[in-house]
């Protein structure tokens, strides 16, 4: 070897091996760590008109998309109705579908809810278009297909096909080509809501969380689902723990729950939900641990239960595949829904129905208040089950200015409230 070759291939070696150190090591680390955009599509078609997503091959350009949703409630104003749910950073609508029939009868009322919502990664664009095709699904189908009736008559059915749209639309409203995971501040949305566990202190709230979590505030959900992409796999609570720390309590029901969704998908294709394990579905914290995520979020705080289906393995499949998702995953949207009639009774903490304290501003700052009257005394409680004193500023103001940010309990008598100091 001549001396020029022997010092090319030292500076090759020297190279390599500089690179290689440079690279920090991860403990836990992110499954999907954040991406600029969707660079993992081949084929992506829009449809500019309502019209053009008669195949379902394509996704909708954002006016597409508004256009369809108020078609919808326009064609249909017996069985839905269109809510905004709020704005985007960029004051793109976040829009939801109530899907419900015999609303004018008093049973109406006392129909169990169930909230479907999609792409919090505005990358993660297969949910999206699947979450749109349920909508025309179920409104087509009511009054001819037995099974979507039934729920459409008996479940109060909301949907949200898209709750991240700046980072869907990154650049333009005419292509999703670009998107991005992030909102238009560049803040991870399932990273952004208040931790059950004050396992991580929350930074500014982004618009459309505080939206979200109004909207969770003016409902009772029961079940519910949140659609990402870029794995394929049911994710089941708790997210902020391993299920040797701490498991979920109801942590049969929900593997019951994933296993009857997975198999029903594999019966359409059997090649479907394996790149994780070959079940289909774990428990959160086993995948990796993550803080302020949505899911642990609405489980605690609202007496929800709620899981994370991860639904392609690509974040942005091609458009021409979206048939094909669907074809697998239809069946599965749909029983998901009936599951509702099989929910415990509670997410694992107490239930909050006909005993709650009446409190407010929660989440709080320095200053709780107890309105109306209560049963007994205040005892405040942290997570961990340990009593702390009670400070207060006022015959019904507790002062919170002492206490870290994190979750806490509150009880007085057989009344409780949870309490989120921020």
């Amino acid at each position: 070897m001549s001396k020029i070759s022997f010092s090319l291939f030292l500076a090759v070696i020297v190279l390599v091996c500089n690179n290689v150190e440079a690279q920090p090591l991860k403990l836990r680390p992110d499954a999907f760590p954040p991406v600029d955009d969707a660079k993992d599509a081949k084929s992506i078609q829009m449809a500019t008109s309502v019209e053009q997503m008669a195949s379902w091959d394509r996704y909708p350009t954002y006016g597409t998309y508004v256009a369809m949703m108020e078609q919808w409630a326009n064609q249909y104003p017996e069985l839905c109705n269109l809510d905004t749910i709020g704005e985007s950073v960029n004051g793109r609508l976040i829009l939801c579908m109530h899907i419900q029939g015999a609303r004018d009868v008093p049973e109406a009322a006392q129909a169990p809810e169930f909230f479907y919502s999609s792409t919090m990664h505005g990358d993660e664009v297969t949910g999206y278009v699947m979450m749109l095709r349920l909508i025309d699904t179920l409104l087509r189908g009511y009054g001819n297909n037995p099974q979507y009736t039934n729920l459409v008559d008996n479940v109060a059915i909301y949907i949200n096909p898209l709750s991240n749209p700046d980072g869907t639309y990154r650049g333009g409203n005419n292509s999703i080509y670009g998107a991005m995971r992030y909102n238009a501040n560049y803040v991870d949305l399932n990273r952004n809501y208040p931790d059950p566990f004050g396992t991580q202190p929350l930074s500014e709230q982004q618009p459309e969380n505080t939206a979200m979590i109004a909207y969770l505030n003016k409902h009772q959900f029961r079940l519910s689902a949140n659609l990402h992409g870029g794995s394929e796999v049911m994710n089941y609570p708790w997210d902020s723990f391993t299920s040797y720390e701490r498991p979920h309590p109801d942590r049969q029901w929900w593997i019951d729950v994933c296993k009857r969704f997975v198999d029903t998908s594999r019966m359409y294709s059997q090649s479907h939900f394996r790149d994780v394990n070959s079940v289909g579905y774990i428990e959160g914290g086993d995948w990796y641990v993550i803080p302020n995520g949505r899911q642990d979020y609405v489980n605690y705080y609202h007496n929800c239960h709620e899981m994370t289906m991860e639904i392609s393995t690509d974040k942005t499949i091609d458009s021409e595949l979206l048939p094909e998702y669907w074809r697998f995953l239809q069946h599965s949207f749909v029983n998901y829904i009936e599951e509702i009639f099989s929910v415990p009774s509670t997410a694992g903490i107490e239930n909050a129905a006909a005993t709650a304290l009446d409190v407010f501003p929660n989440p709080a700052g320095d200053r709780l208040f107890v309105r109306g009257d209560y049963d007994g005394e205040l005892r405040l409680y942290d997570v961990r089950g340990r009593e702390l004193p009670i400070v207060k500023s006022g015959a019904n103001c507790i002062d919170l200015s002492g206490l870290s940010r994190g979750l806490y309990l509150l009880r007085a008598g057989a009344q409780t409230a949870k309490i989120v100091k921020r």
